[in-house]
């Protein structure tokens, strides 16, 4: 037999003609797996086991009136919130999140019944006044150099003084002036607090924009360069920095998208309320950053979504309704939070290392 009759392949043992090989590095996992391996998923099935605990334990939170109810405490957490996570994903954190919205709804009011002004003179206001603190914080942070903890520590201090001592020397009490009589209020109210009736059961329209900004947030973050710029910077600001990405310009709108938020739930508290009371706030800011910390977001930026933060707010919403229908006592709500809450994590990081374990 020659050397070229030796080199010869035996029928049948081309590499053509058997099975595909794979070293496990490229095979293509499972859809379910890779559904668990998404952020919001741990965080669902945590709201979900809430949600039945309660239809349970509460027989009166099947209602429809009672879910709306829920829903609508939800909302008014989810809307901060879904600002507040887009910012946690691009590295960052407000800690004045929570008075800045008592902060634009005492601006408001006061704009308009101090100067005897349609109510709408102090909406727009607050607005340039809320997107003005939220640049102020972006641009203390990124200028210099300091963490946004810090910075914003420094702004919930002021705003919370400010909040307080301005409303007492302006109307000379704690509380502001009741605007119900002034002009442009119906019409403002219809925007920001009214309710639209589905089959007899009357839902606030806060829990539309609610699902209209997190259906926004989520095609931002996934179909838009934008939303590039937001997990670059959150994972690692130098190398966004140099492949192009404008660190400065994503982190300063994202403080900024804050301040929006915080006015859109200050005009829904003054409209709904007639009034504000200048101390409140405080404490808010850590049940918005939780409600995105429990939807998938990351305290160290670069990882989250839009939808985890819906279903974060929605267990706090849950849970705060949720023991009033149940007719429990409600000075356990915050132990009752904790340990729900604490359950969610942990379901979240046991979906998370379930869909990772190799």
């Amino acid at each position: 037999m020659s050397m070229t009759q030796q080199a010869e392949p035996a029928v049948g043992t081309s590499p053509a003609s058997g099975p595909k090989q794979t070293d496990g590095r490229t095979t293509r996992r499972p859809l379910a797996i890779r559904l668990l391996a998404r952020p919001e998923v741990g965080v669902f099935l945590g709201a979900v086991a809430v949600l039945i605990f309660f239809l349970i334990a509460a027989p009166s939170l099947r209602q429809g009136s009672s879910i709306a109810t829920v829903l609508y405490q939800s909302s008014t957490i989810g809307i901060m919130a879904l600002p507040v996570a887009l910012l946690m994903i691009g590295g960052e954190f407000d800690l004045s999140s929570g008075v800045a919205v008592i902060s634009s709804a005492l601006v408001a009011s006061m704009i308009s019944y101090q100067l005897t002004m349609n109510v709408w003179v102090g909406v727009i206001v607050a607005l340039f006044a809320s997107l003005a603190v939220g640049a102020f914080n972006g641009w203390m942070v990124v200028k210099t150099g300091l963490p946004s903890f810090l910075v914003t520590l420094g702004t919930f201090l002021i705003l919370q003084g400010a909040n307080l001592a301005v409303t007492k020397l302006v109307t000379g009490n704690v509380a502001t002036d009741d605007i119900s009589n002034m002009d442009g209020f119906d019409q403002a109210k219809k925007i920001f607090a009214s309710s639209v009736d589905i089959g007899g059961v009357e839902v606030k329209i806060t829990v539309f924009y609610w699902l209209a900004f997190a259906a926004l947030a989520t095609w931002v973050l996934l179909r838009t360069k934008y939303g590039n710029w937001i997990f670059a910077v959150g994972g690692n600001k130098e190398s966004a920095r140099a492949v192009g990405v404008p660190v400065n310009f994503t982190k300063i709108t994202l403080f900024m998208l804050v301040g929006f938020g915080a006015w859109f739930i200050g005009m829904h508290n003054l409209f709904s309320f007639n009034t504000v009371q200048s101390g409140e706030g405080v404490g808010q800011e850590l049940i918005y950053i939780a409600a995105a910390v429990i939807g998938g977001c990351l305290l160290t930026g670069g990882s989250g979504s839009a939808i985890g933060p819906v279903f974060g707010a929605f267990m706090f919403g849950m849970v705060n309704q949720g023991i009033v229908f149940a007719g429990w006592n409600p000075d356990w709500f915050k132990a009752f939070l904790g340990v729900m809450l604490l359950g969610a994590v942990l379901i979240n990081l046991w979906v998370q290392r379930t869909a990772t374990r190799r």
